[in-house]
């Protein structure tokens, strides 16, 4: 069975969040490892904020590079059927035939860094056409009148009847901007993102 995907604790866990959300989108409950769960929790969370606080600056590009690295070496270990690839910089960019767009056309995802007021992680589930689905694991209603008013901006819209796949449906051309702006990647130097695979339902383009 497929897991709902889950939204964040705090302010602060995009990062373990969004990395276990890719692997309940690829895998059913019952083949995830609890050891990868473990392990995902203990390695994110690294950063210290200006204060000196420990885990409130987030999860930082070393840590998720060294998991896109664990999770290989778990997966060859243990027979486990998951492959994790990390971009980062200039390489970081979606358009039809690159990368990610591919990756997501073969069922993968992608954990992906733009920008959400500060740094933050989603994740990329599927492409159509110009947009792309993902899901942003900061919860947010659509019917609050308190809701920031960048989420009207074009390129954005909800998704409220996919748990178990997007909350949002985003442009391509809107993430592939540099600027700071709600799912936005932000300056090509800040990106990075980290494609997903589950290798036995991996689709080959022909």
């Amino acid at each position: 069975m497929k897991n709902l995907l889950n939204y964040q604790s705090s302010e602060y866990d995009c990062g373990p969040v969004t990395l276990t959300n890719a692997l309940r989108y690829l895998f059913d409950r019952e083949e995830i490892y609890p050891d990868i769960i473990k392990y995902i929790m203990l390695y994110c969370l690294d950063s210290y904020n200006e204060e000196g606080e420990p885990c409130k600056h987030g999860t930082s590009r070393t840590a998720m590079l060294f998991l896109a690295n664990w999770l290989n070496h778990f997966g060859e270990i243990k027979n486990f059927p998951i492959s994790c690839q990390f971009m980062s910089s200039k390489d970081v960019h979606i358009e039809k035939g690159n990368k990610i767009y591919t990756a997501l056309e073969q069922g993968g995802v992608v954990v992906l860094r733009l920008f959400l007021d500060v740094a933050h992680y989603v994740l990329l589930t599927g492409v159509e056409g110009d947009n792309i689905y993902l899901f942003d694991p900061y919860y947010e209603e659509i019917d609050d009148p308190n809701l920031d008013d960048e989420y009207s901006e074009p390129g954005i819209a909800f998704i409220t009847d996919q748990p178990k796949r997007a909350n949002r449906l985003v442009s391509i051309e809107k993430l592939n901007r540099v600027t700071k702006g709600y799912y936005e990647m932000g300056p090509c130097d800040k990106r990075e993102a980290m494609i997903v695979f589950n290798t036995l339902t991996q689709k080959t383009n022909e």
